[in-house]
């Protein structure tokens, strides 16, 4: 346990080394004024990333300030973004295009982000011309609040703009991203639906409501612990992403997630090898006798229900490893829209095995006893399966690395 407690310490201490590259600007109060021109389409994904971003620009570097020009509803837009483009020697190539100092960036992603910010900072330094220059003085100073006004432009002139604006083509990192998230949460989720620390407190609940003599209500109960393990990861959930997302996550923080998804891997096939030698991926052994107390004292629904948001902190010693991975994954290849919905089928997956061993259970499929006999049995098998699945997570994290993916 000690050697767990020294490499969390350790992370912790990385994190800490890591995160001044991404949220103490250079010259953020002082240095030259920055104007970053950026066009882009109502409802493009890639659009969206990067309006995000540069908002998170514009609050870490107060010298900075983007012009932002919708061009898919507001069509006169469109030759601005024709001339800007010219007189960078280029057409359009795709929407989001920003255009800063001598740079044009096309399409968006984390490495393209780094571009960006990486041109602020040699802007605020040492001085760059502004994009403005190109645009008609009235358009130079016009913001996105005055082109609310709908233009009355023909078919025609519609299906110029479709031809000429379109979504910058997807760069071999977003298509990575797009690729490896999606089975990333699911096996994320699986390793945390599988461990046996979850297995154990569900059955132990139920056997005390059982002891009742209410079967109806031992079902209830389980489904309402099931819902506030739910509710209470979700929200843990939450926080964190917000908390790195405020922060700005870096290649650096992504590297320390991938590198701890290793070990969290090969602690998981430790206890599978050596199950009980050093340390367990469970909730410490000096914990038990304290949740077992708990849970004996809920005869309830409402009790299962409110018992559940105290137990899920006696759970994150073995459940947060896997969900700090995916958190670090989403904050690094997702807007937040989308991180959310991915969260929310995430914790489904983790409680989906309470909600089925609880019916099991009510329908006569099982005993609180069988279940603890197979958990017992199976306790190496999970462990293996755990550390197989989120090893190769972490070897793929930092293999898109290495090969630039990210």
């Amino acid at each position: 346990m000690q050697f767990l407690k020294n490499f969390l310490i350790a992370v912790a201490f990385a994190m800490t080394l890591l995160f001044p590259t991404t949220i103490s600007p250079v010259g953020a109060q002082e240095g030259n004024a920055v104007d970053l021109v950026l066009f882009y389409g109502q409802g493009c994904p890639h659009c969206g990333g990067m309006i995000d971003f540069l908002d998170r620009m514009e609050s870490v570097y107060p010298l900075l300030e983007v012009h932002q020009y919708e061009v898919y509803s507001h069509h006169e837009n469109v030759p601005l973004f024709q001339k800007i483009a010219e007189a960078y020697g280029e057409g359009i190539r795709g929407v989001p295009t920003a255009f800063i100092g001598e740079k044009i960036i096309v399409g968006f992603s984390n490495a393209l982000g780094e571009q960006i910010e990486n041109e602020i900072i040699h802007c605020i330094q040492e001085g760059c011309s502004s994009p403005l220059q190109y645009l008609e003085p009235p358009h130079a100073a016009s913001s996105v609040v005055a082109q609310q006004q709908e233009s009355s432009s023909t078919s025609e002139s519609d299906q110029f703009i479709q031809a000429q604006v379109q979504p910058a083509a997807e760069d071999s990192g977003s298509d990575f991203a797009t690729v490896v998230t999606i089975p990333a949460v699911i096996g994320a989720a699986m390793v945390d639906a599988i461990n046996p620390c979850e297995f154990a407190v569900l059955i132990i609940l139920i056997t005390t409501v059982l002891a009742s003599g209410k079967k109806r209500r031992a079902l209830f109960s389980g489904l309402a612990f099931s819902l506030s393990i739910y509710i209470s990861y979700f929200l843990m959930g939450l926080g964190l992403y917000s908390a790195i997302q405020a922060a700005g996550i870096s290649r650096g923080f992504y590297a320390v997630i991938a590198v701890l998804a290793i070990f969290i891997g090969l602690f998981n096939l430790k206890d599978y090898l050596w199950y009980g030698k050093w340390f367990v991926m469970e909730v410490p052994m000096s914990w038990r006798p304290r949740l077992k107390a708990l849970l004996r004292g809920v005869t309830s629904v409402p009790g299962a229900f409110f018992i559940g948001f105290a137990v899920s902190l006696f759970l994150l010693p073995c459940t947060s490893g896997p969900y700090i991975v995916i958190l670090g994954l989403l904050a690094q290849t997702t807007e937040k829209s989308y991180a959310l919905v991915l969260l929310a089928f995430y914790n489904l997956i983790f409680v989906s095995p309470m909600i089925l061993i609880t019916g099991a259970i009510y329908f006569g499929l099982t005993t609180t006893d069988k279940a603890e006999q197979c958990r017992t049995q199976c306790l190496q098998i999970l462990h293996l399966i755990a550390g197989l699945i989120i090893l190769a997570l972490g070897l793929v994290m930092l293999g898109s690395l290495w090969l630039g993916y990210i």
